[in-house]
């Protein structure tokens, strides 16, 4: 039996491992194809990366194509597939170093080709200065974007100057898992490699990935200027916990200009200058786009594979792909590329995670190699930082709650992440939404600092095992000094949404 795998990050290498646990050489040929320059890395890493937290882009990468190959997985990077043919059982693939074009027939495909960067008209053009954010490729662009700074002006770059990320990585983007992303959105290398001294960097979405490169920026001594359309950062939480973020990532020095549009970008010889919004021209050295993405999916419907609400492949809960009539034969999704079940509100939901990805790939897996196992779902868990301000989220917000048509209630309290006398005490928000006939717990949200966010896997486990803020006010938490008050934030946001009942 041959299988066929359609991108090399988490989910489609994840499936591919998996199945070559349980199947034998001679048993299962396993063939990968993946667009870019690497496998299995993590792009979650790259603001980190970009901020000098991190070395890199080696660190980054959990396992190279090498990897692989030594456990009997043939991996093709630079190789891109453009189509697939269900009647056949083909593949169309493409080798960019090359130009061939080719096809493989496979028995099974897991497509795991990633999501596409929402891209507006105004970010269309390729521009000197503008990036997003979503492949090692793109991470490599942007550092060496800045690091020229550290060189001498007005020459180019220096092989040694070079991240290897750069040295090898395409130019164009590279979905999240894989393939068929959009080209053109970083600049030659000519470009990169000359430049003023970097000052002003523009931030345009304040989701996820829009904070943590403003702090990235921040770290490495920029002015920066984050843009948000919507009324606030971090659109996934409650307004009121919006507000605190907003007002924490001022006190950073952050320009934050929410409720605020773009409608184009000003450059000079191909490079960037600024940005135009409806509320003023923001001057710009550098911009990064942090707009979101959506499913890639445009190779699949153009197959005839059937899509989703979200545009998401649709799944069964063994990763098989789905459609009106049933699984699609021999045809697995996993990753950035597949909607969801939400747990909570019952609804097919697309959340492009490294985990879910990773977890979706491994069931995919076990499954193609004869196992049995199930993806049962995600909850909207989240966490983030910006400097020493910590967010996190799980479950439903408000607004998604009121969606789903959940009668609730909320509580808001402040406590401290340690007992108040310790040294390092600081200040912590919770909030919780809770089922008002019920009293199960249906989100939780934290904003806060040392030590706040990760609580929210406290949340988690409760939404996940369907439990009552009554329950939780009896929860045996540890407690210490250095590490909880006698009642631990959890404990008094349950009590507090027990109360609201």
């Amino acid at each position: 039996m041959r299988l066929i795998v359609i991108g090399g990050d988490a989910a489609g290498m994840s499936a591919a491992s998996q199945a070559r646990k349980r199947r034998k050489r001679d048993e299962l040929e396993i063939l990968a194809f993946e667009r870019g320059e690497f496998t299995s890395y993590s792009a979650c890493g790259i603001p980190y990366w970009i901020g000098g937290l991190v070395d890199g882009p080696e660190a980054l990468v959990a396992r190279a194509p090498a990897d692989f190959d030594a456990a009997g997985i043939d991996v093709r990077i630079r190789h891109e597939v453009t189509g697939i043919d269900l009647a056949a059982r083909t593949v169309t693939v493409v080798d960019a170093a090359s130009g061939r074009e080719f096809r493989e027939g496979f028995d099974e495909l897991v497509y795991a080709a990633g999501a596409t960067p929402v891209r507006p008209p105004w970010a269309a053009d390729r521009i000197g200065g503008v990036f997003g954010v979503q492949t090692l490729g793109d991470g490599a662009a942007v550092h060496d974007w800045l690091t020229v700074d550290e060189m001498p002006t007005g020459g180019p770059t220096q092989p040694g100057h070079r991240s290897a990320a750069a040295q090898q990585a395409p130019t164009g983007q590279q979905a999240p898992t894989g393939q068929q992303a959009p080209t053109g959105q970083q600049a030659p290398a000519g470009q990169q490699a000359r430049g003023r001294r970097k000052r002003n960097a523009v931030v345009i979405g304040a989701g996820y990935i829009g904070v943590e490169m403003a702090e990235a920026l921040v770290r490495r001594d920029l002015t920066v200027t984050l843009v948000e359309q919507a009324p606030q950062p971090m659109s996934t939480i409650d307004p009121d916990m919006g507000a605190l973020v907003g007002a924490s990532v001022e006190k950073l020095g952050i320009d934050l200009r929410t409720g605020v549009t773009v409608q184009g970008l000003e450059t000079d010889k191909g490079q960037i200058r600024a940005v135009v919004t409806d509320a003023g021209t923001l001057p710009a050295d550098v911009v990064i786009l942090a707009l979101g993405v959506r499913p890639n999916t445009g190779l699949a419907e153009a197959a005839g594979i059937p899509l989703g609400v979200t545009r998401g492949l649709a799944t069964d809960l063994r990763q098989r792909v789905v459609g009106p009539t049933g699984p699609v034969e021999g045809v697995w999704a996993a990753g950035d590329c597949t909607q969801v079940l939400n747990r909570v509100s019952g609804r097919p939901v697309h959340v492009p995670l490294g985990t879910h990805a990773n977890k979706q790939g491994r069931v995919a897996g076990i499954n193609l190699g004869g196992g049995y196992a199930t993806f049962p779902g995600i909850i909207g868990t989240g966490i983030t930082k910006i400097c020493d301000l910590e967010v996190a989220r799980t479950g439903l917000s408000s607004k998604e709650a009121a969606q789903a048509g959940f009668r609730f209630v909320t509580a808001t309290v402040e406590s401290t992440n340690r007992a108040g006398y310790m040294p390092g005490a600081v200040p912590m928000t919770v909030k919780l939404i809770a089922e008002q006939e019920t009293g199960k717990l249906l989100g939780a949200q934290i904003v806060g600092k040392t030590e706040a966010a990760k609580r929210i896997d406290a949340f988690a486990v409760a939404i996940w095992n369907g439990m009552t803020v009554s329950e939780m006010t009896a929860l045996d938490l540890g407690y210490a000094p250095p590490y909880a008050p006698v009642w631990d934030p959890v404990l008094i946001a349950a009590r507090k949404a027990q109360d609201a009942l």
